[in-house]
């Protein structure tokens, strides 16, 4: 496994290093690349990878969400646009793909386009050509594009809601990276990985799991994925710094019994907590069990939908 591959993505799991085996191997093919997995369990780091150990390394890597590109304006901030081409279009802009020149365009939640941006795609895609919103000239851009997708694209392509020939076209080398909970014996190893690296962030002791905790941990099914346990292991290293977790200090849902946590999510440690830190933890952890959906992380977290989107802004939290 190259470099790139074994600094970011952890595990030991089969079906995992088969996955990363088949992005080695794409990473120095320049084909299109289709990563496959539910939310939380990766996809932008595998990209980010596949970048670093392609030809195209020293290139820009541009990440693109595609779910929160804003609804009527995605093809203007995928494409870019000439200067006066709709009401707010006060200069020119290349664009995204433009931006991405020589590098690669990560297109992260690539099903949630509508059709008319899938279209324009396609014709990148195939031709390598495009236009900018309000200009008649095509412009060439040379650019890889990675995507990725937590849907059944193949599904969308049988309900008419994503193009057939697109999905083909993005279909070039699919690399499907399982979820958590198709990995436990990955999770010790990510845990103490997170612990350690979340530590040295927050610039304090680092926690260690006691062995109870590590049989939850791994007993849980993770519906956030890596992105949940990560967002855990940062609650920890914040409430519970150079302490042992014990089973007790889980968050009821991870420690078993369902109930709301008994240990850190209601006991203020005697060192204190920064409370800022904890709110952005609530957010990340709220937006991961809801697959990204704000609507529902702000009922999660009980506050209205403008007072998290003001929030996740505040803390710049991205997904």
């Amino acid at each position: 496994m190259t470099d790139a591959f074994e600094r970011t993505l952890l595990g030991a799991a089969p079906a995992f290093q088969a996955a990363l085996r088949t992005a080695g191997i794409a990473a120095a093919a320049d084909v299109s690349v289709l990563v496959l997995g539910e939310t939380g369990t990766g996809k932008e780091l595998l990209g980010r990878a596949l970048h670093a150990e392609s030809p195209r390394r020293e290139g820009p890597f541009v990440p693109v969400n595609c779910a929160a590109l804003p609804e009527g304006v995605a093809e203007s901030q995928l494409f870019g646009h000439r200067k006066g081409a709709f009401t707010g279009a006060v200069a020119d802009s290349e664009g995204l793909v433009g931006a991405a020149g020589g590098g690669t365009l990560f297109l992260d939640e690539v099903g949630e386009l509508d059709a008319a941006v899938q279209t324009k795609l396609l014709r990148f895609l195939e031709a390598g050509t495009y236009q900018r919103v309000g200009e008649a000239a095509e412009r060439r851009a040379d650019v890889r594009v990675v995507a990725a997708t937590n849907r059944d694209l193949g599904a969308e392509v049988a309900a008419g809601r994503f193009r057939e020939d697109l999905f083909y076209r993005l279909y070039v080398v699919p690399v499907e990276l399982p979820p958590l909970r198709q990995r436990p014996g990955d999770v010790r190893r990510l845990a103490g990985r997170f612990l350690a690296d979340l530590a040295a962030e927050h610039g304090v002791a680092a926690p260690a799991f006691a062995e109870d905790a590590l049989a939850r941990l791994a007993a849980y099914p993770w519906p956030g994925n890596v992105r949940e346990l990560r967002n855990l292991c940062r609650r920890l290293v914040i409430l519970l710094p150079g302490t042992t977790i014990a089973a007790s200090n889980l968050p009821g849902e991870v420690a078993g019994g369902g109930a709301a946590p008994s240990g850190p999510g209601l006991t203020l440690p005697e060192r204190g907590v920064r409370l800022d830190e904890l709110e952005a933890d609530f957010i990340r952890q709220a937006l991961a069990r809801t697959g990204g959906n704000r609507s529902r992380a702000a009922r999660l977290l009980g506050v209205t939908r403008d007072t998290l989107l003001y929030r996740i802004k505040k803390h710049a939290i991205e997904g």
